[in-house]
């Protein structure tokens, strides 16, 4: 199968544009052997598995035609959606994965994450991220009620915004140290979350792809696909 890349989509009712966009991509590819896989900020803000919101129900249906079709789907955590779990995949057969994850293609061994912990500069982040992936906390944020979970949802999306009013907003970029003590006998790393999609060649036997964020603005996304014949491409995924 050939095996597609996306990440940062950052898909909310609030913008449909977005939703349309994946919607098509999956149409897409309903008919070609596909392993997906999505390198968290699937979603904007994710609230619980069992989320009830009107507007997931064409992604999910839309999943399962892709599903039922033979593809596969992957999903490793983002900074946006770390509580996303099992169950909500377990809709439409879809497979939770740990970060990093690893994988051989073409010879190759590749190592696929969604490119947060390689941003060892953003120093307060890191902070936030232990703090918010204690599994203590986290098993508390699953057994809120759901109308205090979107409350909590509402604030870190105004939180989002002001920030996203700067012009093409980006985080702070990977720690390029971190990059090679993380890339010991890998020949590619995939990642998202930075929102500076590229191909860095590092060296004749390795290259780091950084997968773009999907933007409502231009209709536009670089992903990658990975092909049977062994070709790599990185293209704009348009909408």
């Amino acid at each position: 199968m050939q095996k597609l890349f996306i990440s940062d989509l950052h898909l909310s009712e609030d913008h449909p544009r977005l939703i349309q966009g994946f919607l098509s991509l999956l149409k897409h590819y309903q008919h070609q052997p596909t392993e997906l896989y999505i390198l968290g900020d699937w979603f904007n803000v994710w609230l619980a598995d069992g989320d009830p919101s009107a507007w997931l129900l064409p992604i999910v249906k839309q999943l399962r035609e892709f599903t039922a079709s033979g593809n596969r789907i992957y999903f490793l955590c983002g900074n946006r959606d770390f509580v996303l779990g099992q169950g909500f995949l377990n809709r439409f057969d879809g497979i939770l994965l740990q970060e990093p994850y690893f994988l051989d293609w073409q010879q190759q061994h590749i190592r696929i994450e969604h490119g947060d912990a390689l941003c060892t500069d953003d120093i307060a982040y890191q902070k936030f991220k232990s703090v918010i992936r204690n599994p203590i906390i986290l098993n508390f944020l699953k057994i809120l009620p759901f109308y205090l979970k979107r409350k909590l949802a509402d604030y870190f999306r105004r939180k989002s915004q002001q920030r996203q009013t700067q012009t093409h907003y980006q985080p702070i970029d990977v720690n390029f140290q971190e990059v090679d003590r993380q890339m010991q006998q890998i020949n590619i790393l995939i990642h998202g979350h930075t929102h500076r999609p590229a191909i860095h060649h590092l060296n004749e036997a390795q290259q780091r792809i950084v997968l773009g964020d999907w933007r409502e603005d231009t209709g536009c996304a670089k992903i990658v696909l990975l092909e049977n014949n062994g070709q790599i491409n990185f293209f704009d995924w348009r909408f």
